[in-house]
C-alpha cells in the first residue's frame, strides 16, 4: 500500500480536483454523455499510472468484438486490476464490483462516470436485482468487466477458484465472453514499493454463446479459467525475457512470486 499512500499523499489537490469535477460530470448526464465521462475516467487512471511509475503492456486487442456487447472474465490480483484493464481496452467499458471497496475516494468517482455495477454481498436481492440490469446493459451492447474468483487474497500471479454463478450473467444475456489475463497486476498497490512497475494484460479470443450455449456455469468456468492459467505461463515468459520487475526477490532468483512475502496490508 505504500504506492497508493505516497499517490494520496503527493497528489491531494489534484484528487480533490477530479473528484469536484467527476461528481459534476455525473450530476449533468445530459451535458455530457458516455464517452466524455469514459474520457475523465481514463484521465484518472492515466494520471494515476504516471504518477504511481506504473506501466501497463497489453496485447489481443484485435480479440474483442468489433460490435455488440460482451464481458470480461478476468483474474483478480489487487485494487490496480481494473484500471489496467480499462486501459489497455479500446473503447468505453464498465466493471463490477464489491460495493464497499467501491466507495473509496476516487475510486467512487471512476465507477460512477463508467456506470459501473457495485455489488452489495450482503444483500442478495441487491444482487439479483443488479446483475439483471447488467444482462440486459450487456444485451444491450454494453461492455463489462467481471472477476470471476470474486475478490483477492494477496494470491498473485496463482489463480483461485472461480465461481460458476458468475457467468450465468453472460449465459442469460447470451453474450461473448472475452477471458483476460493479468498479470502482476498486485505489485502496484499491494507491495511495499515505489519502484516501477510493469504489468500485463492479455485478452484473448472470445467464447461466443454458440460455443457455450449448452455447457453449464461450472463448464464454462473451468474453460475459462484453464484459458487464463495457460495465458499467465507466457506472460510470466515475457516477463523474464524482458527482465521487468526484478526489483521482486523471488523474480531476482528466478522464481515465479505467488504473492506470499515482503507484504504489507
Amino acid at each position: 500500500m505504500f504506492r497508493f499512500y505516497t499517490l494520496v499523499i503527493f497528489s491531494l489537490p489534484l484528487i480533490i480536483y477530479y473528484i469536484v469535477k467527476a461528481n459534476y460530470y455525473c450530476a449533468h448526464e445530459d451535458k455530457y454523455d458516455e464517452d466524455k465521462r469514459y474520457s475523465l475516467a481514463m484521465c484518472i487512471v492515466r494520471d494515476v499510472m504516471r504518477r504511481g511509475r506504473i506501466k501497463t503492456v497489453s496485447y489481443g486487442q484485435e480479440n474483442l468484438p468489433k460490435t455488440g456487447g460482451y464481458i470480461m472474465y478476468a483474474n483478480h490480483q489487487g485494487k490496480y486490476d481494473a484500471l489496467g484493464i480499462m486501459d489497455s481496452h479500446n473503447g468505453p467499458c464498465s466493471v463490477i464490483m464489491d460495493a464497499t471497496r467501491s466507495k473509496m475516494p476516487l475510486a467512487d468517482q471512476v465507477v460512477a462516470l463508467v456506470k459501473g455495477i457495485r455489488l452489495d454481498r450482503t444483500d442478495f436481492r441487491q444482487q439479483v436485482r443488479v446483475l439483471g440490469e447488467m444482462t440486459e446493459d450487456a444485451k444491450n451492447g454494453r461492455r463489462f468487466i467481471y472477476f470471476p474468483e470474486g475478490g483477492y487474497m494477496h494470491n498473485g500471479n496463482t489463480l483461485q477458484e472461480f465461481r460458476p454463478g458468475a457467468f450465468k450473467v453472460a449465459k442469460n444475456a447470451g453474450c461473448p465472453i472475452v477471458p483476460v489475463a493479468i498479470y502482476d497486476s498486485h505489485l502496484p498497490f499491494d507491495y511495499n514499493s515505489y519502484r516501477k512497475v510493469t504489468t500485463q494484460v492479455c485478452f484473448m479470443e472470445p467464447i461466443y454463446y454458440e460455443e457455450y450455449e449448452h455447457m453449464s456455469t461450472k463448464e464454462i468456468s473451468e474453460l475459462v479459467k484453464s484459458r487464463i492459467e495457460e495465458k499467465l505461463k507466457e506472460l510470466e515468459d515475457n516477463r523474464k525475457r524482458n527482465g521487468w520487475n526484478l526489483w521482486v526477490p523471488k523474480y531476482k532468483e528466478g522464481g515465479m512470486y505467488v504473492g506470499t512475502d515482503q507484504r504489507i496490508g
